[in-house]
């Protein structure tokens, strides 16, 4: 919904895609999107083939993801005072490296899992620049009164991606191995960086402006500001404790396939678009609802449907099951994430939407590189079900705990209260 709380339905949606600026703008995210599926899915399978390991496949999702913890508040810090276009490009030029430097490793047959594990950290430093860097140009994409139209096709855009990747990837890997998708990835970030270069923006959305303090101030202070704010912290809270305990399972895909299905690369591709098709009714569902009202509600009950799924997912050995159960994963997820990215939105000050946003960046991604390590590790001794299984039933504890907080967290997140 809008800041006003007005209802919004999908012909918001068209609005925003009525105008060129969201158009070019989208049509480059779901472009780098999907390449960012399509790499991952190849990039997992890779790292399961040359080492068989648990292990390895969640150290490989940890370095990816961790970067965030340190550079998030930096990064968001950084896009609050400088030019957004330029940050973007960068950082997505860095990834566009990544997948053709990888690619090429492949292609030499000097591709190890360490090496893989490096650039990997590398890229996950250049994705959490460009997060909120992107993020960040949304508002100004739109009128004010379209903001919840472009926050909604952000997240839809992102899960059509998350469909379409995968389901292009598996077949595309059985039939020529792993180097056609990282390709495929890096034309698609040469395309997104590009294209950033043709919005034609407000000088005040596009370049952030400098306070007086310095970067590791500013960033201090962002912390700081979430931590007091009695909807945004206690929210992002229990966030993080999904995205460690929860979103993590989905970055191990590869043994689970293997080993619990008796599944190849396509058997990856199936649950991996599976989620993503999901995903995307999921976030088609919470763009028709439209409403602010009871939002914060759906965000926890999302939380314990996510959790119930994937202790479903773990707990089966049947391949069909499993399918079942990532469905509801990924639409939990989505309706959780959007939620949580919608109240963000509304609730936080307007010299602080980077850095907030970074910090729900931080949590979306260093949340599960730490839950994958930890699983990982775990999978050495007691295999990976047991684990999994502790954590979902804390994830439905931290439910349980919140919901006393809740009316308090609604009327501060809903109706955009100061801290």
């Amino acid at each position: 919904s809008d800041p006003e709380g007005r209802p919004v339905a999908l012909g918001a949606i068209g609005d925003v895609l009525a105008q060129r600026n969201p158009r070019i703008f989208y049509s480059g995210s779901l472009v780098c999107w999907t390449g960012s599926w399509m790499q991952r899915v190849a990039s997992d399978w890779l790292a399961w083939e040359l080492t068989h390991s648990a292990l390895w496949v969640a150290v490989l999702a940890f370095c990816n993801l961790i970067p965030s913890v340190i550079v998030s508040p930096i990064a968001g810090a950084i896009a609050d005072r400088m030019d957004r276009v330029r940050l973007t490009t960068g950082a997505q030029l860095c990834t566009a490296l990544y997948a053709l430097v990888l690619a090429t490793l492949v292609i030499t047959d000097l591709v190890r899992v360490e090496l893989m594990a490096a650039l990997a950290l590398c890229n996950g430093i250049a994705e959490t620049f460009a997060q909120p860097a992107r993020q960040c140009l949304i508002p100004g994409l739109v009128p004010r009164s379209q903001l919840a139209g472009a926050v909604a096709l952000n997240s839809l855009t992102y899960n059509v991606a998350r469909f379409i990747g995968p389901a292009i990837a598996g077949p595309m890997i059985a039939g020529w191995g792993v180097v056609p998708p990282m390709l495929c990835n890096c034309v698609a970030y040469l395309y997104a960086s590009f294209s950033l270069h043709l919005l034609r923006l407000d000088p005040k959305v596009r370049v952030g402006v400098r306070s007086g303090a310095s970067v590791w101030h500013d960033a201090a202070e962002g912390i700081r500001y979430v931590a007091r704010h009695g909807g945004l912290g206690p929210i992002m809270l229990f966030a993080a404790s999904i995205g460690m305990l929860l979103r993590s399972v989905p970055e191990m895909l590869p043994p689970y396939v293997a080993d619990q299905f008796g599944r190849g690369a396509e058997g990856l591709a199936i649950l991996a678009s599976t989620m993503g098709g999901a995903a995307l009714c999921g976030g088609l569902v919470v763009a028709m609802r439209g409403r602010l009202a009871g939002l914060t509600r759906i965000a926890t009950l999302a939380g314990l449907v996510l959790a119930m799924a994937t202790a479903g997912f773990v707990a089966t050995h049947s391949f069909a099951a499993a399918v079942v159960c990532i469905a509801a994963m990924g639409a939990a997820t989505t309706v959780h994430g959007i939620s949580i990215q919608t109240l963000l939105q509304n609730s936080a000050s307007p010299g602080m939407v980077g850095r907030v946003l970074s910090l729900w960046g931080m949590i979306v991604r260093a949340g599960p590189a730490v839950g994958a390590l930890t699983y990982g590790i775990a999978s050495e001794f007691v295999g990976l079900q047991v684990p999994v299984l502790v954590g979902t039933a804390l994830c439905a504890l931290a439910w349980l705990r919140i919901q006393a907080r809740l009316p308090r967290m609604a009327s501060m997140l809903e109706r955009g209260q100061a801290a």
